[in-house]
């Protein structure tokens, strides 16, 4: 009998500004945190390596990258290993348990429903020196993610107000309170609100990527429990990238037919006509790992 050896301790905790940055193609990093997120998150965090190998290696992604990928986010403190003789399980650690629940929600509440608008934008100026180039990419990392733009340097807009207190954590974890000033209110309705959206998001790209997405998943069917599988991974992989790349500005502001709705249907309706079948094939993959010698 396999006997149980010394939980490995987790490496330093994974920066704020390494969350879903991934908005090109997959890598085997991402599409581990889709994993994670969609198949080990809610089964207690716990998932052999040779589950994770196999679900790999079932997307096209050799062993070698899977392993990599699993040391890379082990040193991000996301994932802490015990070793069981010649096998290693693998456990979700709070900070990566808060990590993917923060993006369970994220993911699945974008564009859930349609953002009721009272008017007012919220306007922040922040500086960081060119120097400072990691701090500079944590804080556009962040502020990215939470929706808002960046019309020119050191400005960022984005038209809710009620994101106040987040960017206001955002400014103290950073230690950039007198660097900051933000203030909220209605457009005084000078200048052109469209160019301004336009130079904060490349929102013709956005658009773009919504009718790409669609014209891939909408139509599609699976005959089996690993099509299930295979598909469910890649829809979410391309999902995640959207609160990313689109503030879901008010309709107010949009001046034509946003595809953004119509993608965010495609995806609930694909993930729930494939969800069962998906689990079940992750069940059969890790019952085949538990039982390996």
């Amino acid at each position: 009998m396999a006997t149980r050896e010394r939980r490995q301790p987790a490496g330093p905790a994974a920066e704020p500004s390494e969350r879903h940055r991934e908005t090109t193609s997959p890598s085997a990093r991402s599409i581990l945190l889709t994993i994670l997120g969609e198949f080990v998150l809610p089964r207690r965090g716990e998932v052999w390596t040779g589950t994770l190998v196999d679900a790999f290696g079932a997307l096209g992604v050799e062993a070698k990258s899977a392993r990599q990928a699993l040391a890379r986010t082990a040193a991000e403190g996301l994932l802490a290993s015990t070793r069981y003789g010649r096998r290693v399980h693998w456990n979700l650690t709070p900070a990566g348990e808060q990590l993917l629940q923060e993006g369970t929600e994220r993911i699945y509440g974008f564009m859930r429903k349609p953002q009721e608008w009272d008017g007012r934008w919220l306007v922040v100026t922040v500086g960081v020196p060119e120097t400072q180039r990691q701090l500079r990419h944590r804080l556009r990392t962040r502020l990215t993610w939470l929706g808002l733009g960046s019309p020119s340097p050191g400005l960022w807009i984005v038209p809710d107000a009620s994101k106040e207190a987040a960017v206001r954590a955002i400014i103290t974890e950073l230690g950039l309170e007198d660097r900051a000033f933000a203030w909220a209110g209605p457009s005084a309705g000078i200048g052109d609100a469209t160019k301004l959206l336009m130079s904060a998001w490349d929102l013709d790209d956005v658009e773009q990527r919504y009718l790409d997405f669609i014209d891939r998943f909408e139509g599609v069917s699976v005959s089996s429990d690993r099509e299930a599988f295979i598909n469910q991974v890649q829809l979410i992989q391309e999902w995640r990238r959207f609160p990313f790349l689109d503030p879901d500005l008010p309709g107010e502001l949009l001046q034509h037919d946003w595809p953004g709705p119509r993608a965010a249907a495609t995806f609930h309706d694909r993930r729930g006509r494939w969800h069962r079948r998906a689990q079940d094939e992750w069940d059969r993959m890790n019952d085949e790992a538990s039982a390996r010698t």
